[in-house]
């Protein structure tokens, strides 16, 4: 009875979490406008001047000026700028390994980790 009443409670905790880690949405121009109106709810409520008068110019800017042309544009750049920032790391790890300073090619390892951890993120926004 124990067993079943634990599993029955982890059912809705590994739903929970599989959602948590659930592919983002790409970002389009209706998204990203979508995320700034949300913001300037929030602005709203707080009665944050400041920060209402630059969402509502953000918000003005994409209307005006988003196309999913450039959105993409901007990813590939995201995402060259990132490879690049990954191929220097694996050529840093290299230089380590062949000096053979175990401490080094761990850090130069855990360098490139985060640089393919970078890569994989804005890879899939």
């Amino acid at each position: 009875m124990k067993k079943t009443f634990a599993m029955l409670l982890m059912i809705p905790a590994m739903a929970l979490t599989a959602t948590a880690y659930a592919a983002p949405q790409p970002e389009t121009c209706a998204t990203k406008q979508q995320a700034i109106k949300q913001q300037l709810e929030a602005a709203h409520q707080h009665n944050n001047k400041d920060q209402i008068a630059g969402l509502q110019k953000a918000l003005a800017e994409s209307q005006a000026h988003c196309t999913e042309a450039n959105l993409h544009a901007d990813k590939q750049q995201k995402i060259a700028e990132k490879q690049e920032k990954v191929n220097e790391r694996t050529r840093e790890l290299k230089k380590a390994q062949a000096k053979g300073d175990k401490s080094k090619i761990a850090k130069q390892q855990k360098k490139l980790d985060e640089a393919l951890h970078e890569l994989n993120e804005v890879s899939t926004q």
